[in-house]
């Protein structure tokens, strides 16, 4: 059975967007490095990013059940490109006039993803979900291989406007395939600020009512707090100040990492269904590959450098494909058991829950790793992940695999 037309259409509009932003996302930190010279500045882009985007998640949420999400994910695709022409024509490119731009992209890119997030199941059968998000996935993966690579060709032929411009125009062609797709929605207008609230509780209600919705959400969310630190502050870190590897060589590492992300997001979509069955099977893999890492950066290596590089660049493949082979039937799953009137809500409060945990991990992580070595910090954070997925394969095994 095929996808359909509105689905690939879909793909082509979220691809199209996808490589643009990358473009920027490349561009924007060497734009401010040239104009300040000083790396800290950039946090104040990744707040003005995150902040906002958790503030709106739960009222966009909201807004994306009631209204229709086509017309959300157009307009706001169309919106953003406006804005950054609007940036190029009034030539805002002051650092905190960026600021401001960023904020701004951040509450739309909310209001977007809520849309967007809750209509994709809708276009396709829900036997195919695990292929469809294998498709989206691979597409977002092959933007994020191919947009920094193209963002520094482009930032360096035709600096920050050049990368805003491309940026903008992508925003316009990913709505001109957006508007094509065949999607009806009921609207139900928002009449008081206590329906809302309402809507926003109701989210909540049913992630907390729904057993396997909250053992996959707590599941996420431990996972994510003991993980984002290792992929965000230990592994860079490894690489540049233990191993001592060149930026070209932690480049190559990041990059066959993503291959491998492409070649199991491939497999999950072939073995559909059957790819959730082998979920803690792959969980298994997963924390080899992870404990492989850490023999690498231990004093107990005897690997060469060069030989580590190699060691590491094979097991990147090998890791990435175990994490496509795990985030594919896990959407998949969480996609068939939402109803699609309560969708958006409950996908931005997950979105609100999992990404707030991300800050307790990178706070005890940094500090650690001025005090303790690198590789006994990765072993402990190896040790926690496996005690909960183990402790979730003993009492939740049954309702995580399973379909209902």
């Amino acid at each position: 059975m095929g996808l359909g037309r509105d689905f690939w259409l879909f793909i082509a509009g979220r691809f199209v967007s996808q490589l643009g932003w990358a473009v920027q996302e490349v561009a924007l930190p060497l734009y401010v490095l040239d104009k300040t010279g000083k790396a800290g500045i950039m946090t104040l882009f990744v707040l003005a990013d995150l902040i906002p985007t958790l503030i709106t998640m739960p009222i966009a949420g909201v807004v994306g059940d009631r209204y229709n999400r086509k017309y959300l994910m157009v307009g706001f695709d169309i919106a953003r490109g406006i804005l950054l022409f609007g940036v190029l024509a009034f030539n805002f490119l002051g650092i905190y006039e960026l600021l401001i731009v960023q904020v701004l992209m951040a509450i739309m890119g909310a209001f977007f993803s809520a849309g967007t997030g809750a209509m994709f199941p809708d276009l396709v059968d829900k036997d195919q979900l695990e292929r469809a998000n294998s498709i989206a996935m691979s597409s977002m993966i092959i933007a994020r291989i191919v947009g920094p690579a193209l963002g520094g060709f482009i930032y360096a032929f035709g600096g920050i406007r050049l990368a805003i411009l491309v940026n903008a125009v992508s925003f316009f062609g990913s709505g001109l395939f957006e508007i094509l797709i065949r999607y009806e929605w009921e609207t139900r207008k928002i009449e008081s600020l206590s329906e809302v609230f309402k809507d926003m509780k109701e989210g909540i209600l049913f992630i907390r009512t729904n057993r396997l919705i909250l053992v996959l959400v707590t599941f996420a969310i431990v996972l994510n707090t003991l993980g984002r630190p290792f992929g965000a502050v230990i592994y860079p870190y490894a690489m540049r100040v233990i191993l001592k590897f060149s930026s070209e060589q932690f480049g190559v590492v990041e990059s066959s990492f993503m291959i491998g992300a492409l070649i199991g997001n491939v497999i999950a979509g072939i073995l559909g269904r059957k790819a959730g069955k082998l979920l803690f099977r792959v969980f298994l893999l997963d924390g080899i590959a992870m404990l492989l890492f850490i023999w690498a950066i231990s004093p107990y290596s005897p690997l060469s450098k060069e030989a580590t590089f190699y060691f590491l660049l094979g097991l990147a493949v090998a890791w990435g494909s175990f994490e496509g082979l795990i985030n594919v039937p896990i959407s998949a799953k969480l996609q068939r058991i939402v109803p699609s009137e309560v969708r958006s809500r409950v996908f931005s409060s997950m979105g609100v829950l999992v990404n707030l945990s991300t800050p307790l991990g990178l706070v005890v992580v940094g500090p650690l790793l001025d005090k303790i070595s690198a590789w006994k910090v990765s072993l402990g954070i190896w040790g926690l992940m496996g005690i909960t997925i183990l402790y979730y394969y003993i009492f939740h095994r049954k309702v995580i695999i399973e379909e209902r």
